[in-house]
């Protein structure tokens, strides 16, 4: 599946390469920090990092702003809001949120790959209010709730 998007260079932004996918494999095209100086994360410390970038995705897709794991395993750079999400009809500055969740300072420098970006399609719901749902059967059961019934018939 292909989808066409436009993306255009903010002022400033020339010199950043474009989002590209490292492998033909790959699903995220990486993003890189538009920052003019470098920005250190101090742990625990949260930015809101400018890519120099503006896509305009077309109608049924979204853009999944997601972690690159390299920088989470190694930093523990994360995305706190991931993964984000770039509507289509959006049409500002791809910004992402990150975290430092390591034990030391991190920098950020101009071009650094940040972040990738993923193209996805989106089902368009219509939410139907009913008095009762249909049973299932999991019912209600709530968080780590599946996990129970496979413990048990394992011991």
């Amino acid at each position: 599946m292909s989808v066409s998007v436009l993306i255009r260079r903010l002022p400033g932004a020339a010199d950043l390469p474009l989002p590209r996918r490292a492998t033909p494999g790959a699903s995220g095209f990486d993003l890189h920090a538009a920052v003019d100086d470098e920005l250190v994360l101090a742990p625990g410390q949260r930015e809101l990092v400018p890519t120099g970038l503006a896509i305009a995705l077309p109608p049924g897709c979204e853009g999944q702003i997601r972690a690159r794991s390299g920088l989470a395993l190694r930093h523990g750079i994360l995305l706190p809001n991931a993964p984000g999400t770039v509507d289509s009809d959006y049409r500002g500055e791809l910004r992402v949120i990150l975290m430092n969740a390591g034990s030391e300072p991190f920098a950020i420098r101009r071009g650094d790959r940040i972040a990738q970006l993923v193209i996805a399609r989106v089902a368009h719901a219509e939410l139907r209010e009913v008095a009762e749902l249909p049973a299932s059967e999991r019912g209600s059961g709530g968080f780590g709730h599946t996990g129970v019934a496979s413990r048990t018939a394992e011991q």
